[in-house]
């Protein structure tokens, strides 16, 4: 770890006065900020609240309207990524900056060496990416191509990204989102080794049991502006959430479930990433699955989407085999998608919040009639959704890029509720909102459990999984384990299956005989 200190002994970051317009929206409003050598800075706001923002004007995609960046006592040069770089500043964005056509190693490297150095050094890189990766429990094939990673392995290579290139200040943003507890727990380990040799931190993130247990003081912005500032020795969770929106927060209580008949049914279905998986999907019912990211939830996603079609296998909806599978077959037969990645998969960016509200019925009456777009009754449609669900923005003709992840999220969440399906696939469906928008988000989802939907909840946080689900499963290597009741399970157990210990007993003929039943993909067993 470099030993450079600042000049005089002072912060290694100090962040002046910053303030940044947007039109009319003044997303950072005379901001100070001051970090020291080997310390871990909590940021925390709600989506929107400027964290974004100001830690892309400190890491110079953007400049600010007034006010400096010093790192090391040294002024940084506005709108200079390169300066940031150069001054040891690293940072792994949110929403990932990768190359799809370039392999992982390939992305690590990128701008570390002249195009024409022969060979790039790409043995000695190579070696310490895998040093890397094996350090901070970051599994990743150096060679495997990025538009063929799952988003937690993208998340990987962002991580490693900026650990290569030796950033005496890491800006981390949410990076743990698709981690597990125990990969988690391992990064916390590493970064507190790090930062005992002098690396500085700030970290981003919306878990606020993750920010208690690893960062020393906390910095709290708030429509922009910082409205407080404690150490994690002096406050807690339930300070902290209020601090940041300013109100009382209350967590969701979710009430005994009273399951319906099954609306869904795999039953052995084998295909492309799924092996033998029987799954019943109940009305009135929330089944969690859980897993690390990679094993087969984007799989299952894409077969209860219509985006794939099984192999093998039984697979009815309400008592009846679907027939001819596609997307349009599963809106038809009242399946409701929350899209896992909300930016590539559930919005299209340059489009308003009218043309997104009816993506997936722009086809169907009264949207469209006789072939011809009903404008006035799409745009009726987009400012329901606006009012409903308290999408903060201009209005709906508003371009869904310019949303906070909060806000666009709450858009998908009402077009597909909108529809009141009867079987709802949410997947990972608060990934990277502040704790009010989370809360919002779940409490809507109980709400359709309660009026009689079935919903399939993936996600990696299993804080979420045991808060809301009525049953759980693990998926691990594409395999499914066995129910699991509300209340039967602690966040270890999971965290074995996840690994893929247990599938011994419970996977196929197959994984009995080649004893591949503890073994996963995709980083299954970095647990």
């Amino acid at each position: 770890m470099p030993s450079e200190a600042p000049a005089q002994g002072g912060p290694v970051l100090r962040l002046s006065g910053i303030t940044k317009r947007f039109g009319a929206l003044v997303a950072n409003d005379g901001i100070d900020l001051d970090l020291a050598r080997g310390e871990v800075l909590a940021l925390l706001g709600e989506n929107g609240a400027g964290k974004t923002t100001l830690m892309n004007i400190l890491f110079g995609h953007y400049s600010a309207d007034s006010g400096a960046v010093e790192v090391m006592g040294k002024t940084l040069p506005p709108g200079q990524p390169g300066a940031a770089l150069r001054a040891g500043v690293g940072m792994v964005h949110q929403h990932f900056t990768l190359a799809d056509n370039l392999t992982a190693l390939d992305n690590i490297l990128l701008g570390t060496e002249p195009l024409w150095k022969p060979g790039l050094g790409r043995g000695a890189a190579r070696a310490r990416v895998v040093a890397l990766s094996r350090d901070f429990g970051l599994a990743v094939d150096p060679g495997a191509m990025v538009a063929d990673l799952s988003v937690g392995e993208r998340q990987r290579v962002e991580i490693l990204k900026a650990l290569y290139r030796d950033a005496r200040i890491l800006i981390l943003d949410e990076p743990t989102a698709v981690l597990t507890p125990q990969e988690t727990d391992a990064l916390f380990e590493t970064l507190r080794r790090a930062v005992a040799l002098g690396l500085s931190v700030i970290f981003i993130s919306h878990k606020l049991h993750e920010v208690m247990a690893i960062a020393s003081r906390v910095l709290v912005l708030r429509h922009g502006r910082l409205v407080g500032a404690v150490t994690t020795t002096d406050t807690d969770r339930h300070k902290l959430a209020e601090m940041m929106v300013g109100a009382e927060i209350t967590p969701p209580a979710p009430s005994r479930a009273t399951p319906g008949a099954p609306l869904l049914v795999l039953d052995r279905v084998s295909g492309p990433g799924l092996r033998d998986v029987s799954l019943s999907l109940r009305a009135g019912q929330i089944t969690g699955l859980a897993g690390v990211s990679g094993n087969g939830q984007g799989a299952l996603a894409d077969l209860l989407s219509g985006l794939a079609t099984p192999t093998a296998g039984r697979f009815e909806i309400a008592g009846n085999p679907p027939g001819a599978w596609s997307p349009r077959a599963a809106i038809a037969a009242g399946i409701g998608r929350i899209p896992e990645d909300r930016h590539r998969t559930g919005t299209i960016a340059d489009f308003s919040l009218t043309e997104n509200a009816i993506l997936e019925t722009y086809a169907d009456a009264p949207v469209s009639r006789s072939g011809w777009m009903d404008w006035t009754h799409a745009r009726q449609r987009a400012e329901g959704i606006i009012a409903q669900y308290d999408v903060r923005c201009p209005g709906p003709q508003t371009r869904i890029r310019l949303l906070s992840g909060g806000n666009m999220q709450k858009l998908i969440l009402g077009r597909v509720l909108g529809e009141n399906p009867r079987v709802i696939l949410a997947n990972q469906p608060v990934r990277g909102l502040d704790i009010g928008a989370v809360t919002y988000v779940q409490n809507q989802l109980l709400a359709a459990r309660d009026a009689g939907a079935a919903i399939l909840l993936i996600s990696e946080d299993l804080d979420e999984i045991l808060t809301l689900s009525d049953v759980i499963h693990v998926i691990s290597a594409g395999r499914l384990s066995p129910a699991f009741p509300r209340g039967t399970m602690k966040p270890a157990d999971l965290g074995q299956w996840m690994a893929g210990h247990g599938f011994g007993d419970h996977g196929n003929e197959e994984d009995r005989k080649t004893g591949q039943g503890d073994k996963g993909q995709g980083g299954s067993n970095a647990a």
